[in-house]
């Protein structure tokens, strides 16, 4: 795990943990004994996942969007937990559907959350990494390096996380704060299976390669980033094969546009596609909430 003193000293932030990969992070961390800020939109939610944990844990309601809020969800967790070794930016958000016609509320909600959202996280907690010397992770996906049609929102704002912190990187290297990418694919969340109930998106992922269509369990993609926390590594890969796609990315975009074109037009005469909205259980509590300040400040006593 990144440098700490001892063990009992470790705190790793973590964003988007009210379900999912984030739930999943959380509780891994926690079995190595790490304690653990679980910060998402849902206060009851989380509170669920952290009864779970066997060690001390904390929760804060905050839209990662929000400087203001952040910056004293930072400072509450500094406070209650200690200056943070980890933190990874998990939360994220996706929505499906042609460019044209998409929502723009929407559309610019998917990249607020999952680019300036993880921005913030890293303003916001940089100072604790410094202190620690600590490893930031920023989550995005192999819609970095392959982006798709009708998620045009999604990939954008993955690519622009991935050079965001490869950016910062290079910018902290010199404090002692390590930064990593991890790179996902197709993960067993709800936001993925919201994804198969849309018939055009369901056979467009169809139509990739066998391997490159498979789903992952959440718990096995998170031991496959908990592993790359572990070792404070640049690029995470879950699957780990998918490194071996980082050498394709100058081939990608001509292979899906060769797909595009012999399928799009097919797809979209058989099936209708409305809009998706902000896809899985997560997209609809964000939907709920886009008009209702987050609160924060949420406070539950760990177990040590």
């Amino acid at each position: 795990m990144p440098r700490s003193p001892e063990p009992g000293g470790r705190v790793a932030v973590v964003t988007g943990a009210a379900r999912g990969l984030g739930a999943a992070l959380a509780r891994l961390l926690a079995a190595r004994g790490v304690r653990v800020a679980l910060l998402g939109r849902e206060h009851a939610t989380l509170a669920a996942v952290a009864v779970t944990l066997p060690t001390e844990s904390h929760v804060v309601e905050v839209d990662v969007t929000d400087d203001t809020a952040m910056e004293a969800a930072a400072g509450e967790v500094a406070r209650t937990l200690g200056a943070p070794s980890v933190v990874i930016a998990n939360a994220g958000v996706a929505e499906g559907g042609p460019f044209e016609s998409s929502d723009p509320a929407t559309w610019r909600r998917v990249v607020e959350v999952n680019l300036v959202g993880s921005a913030v996280t890293a303003r916001s907690f940089l100072p604790g990494l410094r202190a620690t010397r600590g490893y930031f992770l920023q989550v995005a996906s192999t819609a970095a390096f392959g982006a798709a049609p009708m998620m045009s929102a999604y990939c954008a704002s993955k690519a622009g996380a991935e050079a965001f912190a490869r950016s910062l990187r290079a910018e902290v290297a010199h404090l002692g704060v390590d930064v990593g990418v991890a790179y996902l694919h197709w993960t067993d969340t709800d936001m993925v299976r919201d994804v198969d109930r849309h018939a055009v998106l369901r056979e467009l992922r169809g139509h990739m390669p066998a391997p490159a269509r498979r789903v992952y369990p959440v718990d096995r993609v998170a031991s496959w980033l908990v592993r790359g926390v572990e070792r404070r590594r640049a690029s995470v890969y879950a699957p780990p094969w998918l490194r071996l796609a980082q050498a394709g990315r100058p081939f990608f975009p001509a292979a899906v546009d060769l797909l595009s074109r012999r399928e799009l037009p097919r797809l979209l005469r058989e099936h209708s596609f409305e809009q998706t909205g902000l896809l899985g259980t997560g997209g609809l509590i964000e939907e709920a909430l886009l008009d209702r300040p987050a609160g924060r400040g949420v406070f539950r006593p760990g177990r040590g």
